[in-house]
């Protein structure tokens, strides 16, 4: 047994060290396929520990241990992320290149194909591979001059390439396609010609560094009106891409999907009275975002649209909106206040409790660090307090039912979670509630506060009892008043306390509760006590 333990431990980690390629030749490390060769990278499984460097001229052909490969193609990553190497010169024999080979590689500033490559050019000296049938260029570098014949910014041709610091596309560019521009953190300006009629909204995903953008005025499909610094879709009115400089024009009905996205030297917006819709996505990772302001027109905000805005310090939800998607202000570390503007039909912020409420469901929907979970609450939401950094202390009220998938989950400060949930059994409990899932799942120092007599239950309880350190029963809370414990005091309870008199049952030790004027005896008196409160409550 002992031996086929130890084999089986030799070969788990002789498959985990697996190098990524099959040999190295002059530097350059290749794949074996058949009788040819793949350029790829230096490093175990897919993870590269090993760069190129300065002037790479890959040969046509490659020999080892005797036998002679075609040098064919040059892998996914080959070259990712390596900002050592500054030229790269590709044979004849090259005619398969992977998508995203060059992602990342900001050093390189020359790129040239033999010119009797029958796949790619790198016409008119433009330092870009360009895939000749179709005239897209795929990968480029920080010298690029896209030439005038080019229709395509391929997927990903210049992701990640941080040492570009401009761009012009000629009026010979029609697409410009997912990630064609995605990352490039030193691009500061940024010119579209007049014949793009595609922009995918992801294509200069992570630029945070743009601060202009123009579009050819006599472009049919986008604009940049009004000097806004922005792509807008000419015919929907939605902004599609914004900057650190963007002025949203009044005219913008929609705030396209992922249009901001990590957007990180923007520190202000106003959103014009003209926009509707806030598209998933829109602001996120917008860390230095501090002032957004919602105005009245907004009716719906989509998904994680200013997640992980760690600047905001205060949320205001206009009457006008009735749609919310999912975490919408999720990792938004700074914000203090929620609120929610009286009149709206679908949400609330009842009791100042900082927090979006579904008023027909009474569930509560989106949280933040100092929420105050209101007594009428029935349901945590989904997500409602997911990654909320700050988030120290949380109290659950008796009259929660449900608190769904991930609610709590991330919430590395939390320390203390008083639950008021008598009967475990009534209450349905998603998945991974309280877990640190990014974070080092220690659970330590967290305590679970709980109803006198219910730590048995808690501490049997998987969906509770793995993700807190300590499980203590508090001391019950006596309201004079509320001899049923539902946190109100009623006719339920004056007909509970006049029954007990009747009886004759009515003593301190019974039921302290129902000592209602707090002198120390169970009598009439009470009985008037109890009708001034239930009065005043009904007042």
């Amino acid at each position: 047994m002992k031996q086929k333990i130890l084999l089986s431990l030799l070969l788990l980690f002789a498959a985990s060290s697996a190098t990524a390629y099959d040999f190295v030749v002059n530097g350059i490390y290749y794949n074996i396929n058949g009788n040819e060769a793949t350029v790829t990278f230096k490093g175990y499984g897919n993870v590269q520990t090993g760069c190129y460097s300065g002037d790479v001229t890959i040969p046509e052909t490659v020999t080892h241990n005797g036998v002679t490969y075609a040098v064919t193609a040059i892998g996914r990553n080959a070259f990712a992320s390596c900002t050592d190497p500054t030229s790269v010169t590709i044979p004849k024999s090259v005619t398969d290149i992977a998508s995203f080979s060059f992602n990342g590689s900001s050093g390189i500033t020359s790129i040239t194909i033999d010119s009797d490559n029958p796949i790619y050019d790198s016409r008119d000296n433009c330092n870009a591979i360009i895939r000749t049938a179709n005239n897209k260029l795929i990968a480029g570098c920080k010298n690029t001059v896209i030439p005038n014949t080019v229709t395509t910014i391929g997927n990903g041709a210049f992701w990640g390439c941080n040492s570009l610091t401009s761009v012009d596309i000629p009026n010979s560019v029609t697409t410009l396609e997912v990630q064609a521009f995605a990352y490039c953190t030193g691009l500061t300006s940024v010119t579209i010609g007049s014949s793009v009629t595609l922009i995918d909204q992801d294509a200069f995903g992570g630029c945070s560094g743009i601060t202009s953008i123009t579009i050819d005025s006599s472009n049919p499909r986008y604009d940049s009106r009004d000097n806004c610094n922005a792509i807008i879709r000419t015919a929907s009115n939605t902004l599609i891409f914004g900057c650190q400089t963007t002025v949203i024009p009044n005219t913008v009905t929609t705030i396209g999907s992922w249009a901001f996205q990590e957007c990180t030297g923007l520190t202000s917006i106003t959103i014009p009275n003209s926009v509707k819709t806030i598209n998933d996505h829109a602001f996120l990772n917008c860390t230095g975002l501090a002032d957004a302001t919602i105005p009245n027109s907004v009716k719906t905000i989509g998904d994680y649209a200013f997640s992980g805005c760690s600047a905001l310090t205060s949320v205001n939800i206009p009457k006008s909106v009735t749609t919310i998607g999912n975490n919408p202000f999720s990792s938004c570390a700074g914000v203090m206040t929620i609120t929610v503007e009286s009149g709206n039909p679908k949400f609330d912020s009842r009791d100042n409790c900082n927090a979006i409420i579904s008023t027909a469901n009474n569930k509560l929907i989106i949280g933040c660090k100092n929420t105050i979970i209101p007594n009428s609450i029935t349901a945590i939401g989904r997500s409602a307090f997911n990654n909320c950094i700050g988030l120290t202390s949380v109290t659950l009220p008796n009259t929660i039912t449900a608190i769904e998938d991930y609610a709590f989950e991330d919430c590395k400060d939390l320390k203390d979670v008083y639950s008021y949930i008598t009967d475990l059994t009534n209450v349905s409990i998603g998945e991974s509630v309280f877990k640190l899932f990014r974070y080092n799942s220690n659970y330590s120092q967290r305590t679970l506060h709980v109803p006198h007599g219910t730590a048995d239950a808690y501490q049997a309880d998987n969906n509770w009892e793995p993700y807190f350190g300590t499980i203590v029963e508090m001391e019950p809370v006596v309201v004079p008043g509320d001899i049923n414990g539902d946190g109100e005091v009623n006719i339920a309870d004056f007909n509970s306390l006049a029954n007990m008199l009747l009886d004759g049952d009515a003593t301190i030790d019974g039921s302290p509760a129902a000592d209602v004027n707090g002198d120390g005896k169970i009598d009439i008196d009470d009985i008037s006590a109890m009708i001034d409160k239930i009065v005043n409550f009904l007042q």
